[in-house]
């Protein structure tokens, strides 16, 4: 396994049980200490969002064998923090929900003596930051899903490479037998001539010695 994987997952293994505590502490909160806490908390599941996309470069860059055991890890630790998400953002509006009932029932001390003009200003005002977070993240999500297609397009830009490259070392090595091949051809023919040469020859010199014993006789 990757040391960078382990040491990601160490830090998310930490990070998002820490996480869980506080997402559930946080409805034993109340006023300015709960709006704290969830800032803080959105800001780690950041940093969690952030280690799971380490990772799942790491894993992206493994072996196929080494990949294939990473992969429901991975998928498991996203559902994760998807679940972590889900219940900070419940808890965020349960909060501000609350936070506008009190302002309608008068329970904050500065709204009981504001007029009805002020205080429908003030919900409009919380509606408009609540709406801008929400386009914030959102943005957020986009940017991370773009970065994620670009780390996927270098990867298999990557991979294509390699291929590209062991398609070259084989077709070297290919060549490389072909031309052995051809030097063996080569000097198997002219060995081939050289008998021919040689096997003429003595054929030649047998003829001659025949034709001499022939002569030898005939003259006596």
């Amino acid at each position: 396994m990757s040391e960078g994987f382990e040491s990601c997952e160490r830090q998310y293994c930490e990070l998002s049980a820490a996480l869980l505590k506080k997402t559930f502490s946080v409805s034993r909160l109340d006023g300015e200490q709960r709006r704290q806490k969830i800032s803080e908390i959105k800001i780690e599941l950041d940093e969690a969002d952030t280690l799971i996309r380490k990772m799942d470069f790491e894993v992206q860059s493994l072996q196929p064998n080494v990949k294939a055991p990473l992969l429901p890890k991975l998928r498991e630790y996203r559902s994760d923090l998807n679940f972590l998400k889900s219940e900070v953002k419940r808890t965020a509006s349960k909060y501000l929900q609350a936070a506008r009932n009190e302002l309608l029932e008068g329970g904050m001390p500065q709204a009981s003596t504001a007029s009805q003009n002020q205080r429908d200003r003030l919900l409009a005002s919380t509606e408009r930051l609540n709406k801008s977070g929400d386009r914030i993240e959102e943005s957020k999500k986009v940017m991370l899903e773009s970065e994620e297609i670009g780390v996927s397009l270098l990867q298999g830009l990557h991979q294509q490479r390699q291929s590209l490259l062991q398609t070259d070392n084989v077709l070297h090595g290919m060549d490389h037998k072909i031309g052995r091949s051809s030097g063996i051809v080569t000097t198997m023919s002219r060995r081939m001539s050289r008998n021919k040469w040689i096997i003429g020859s003595l054929i030649l010199l047998l003829l001659l010695v025949i034709a001499m014993i022939l002569y030898f006789k005939l003259s006596k």
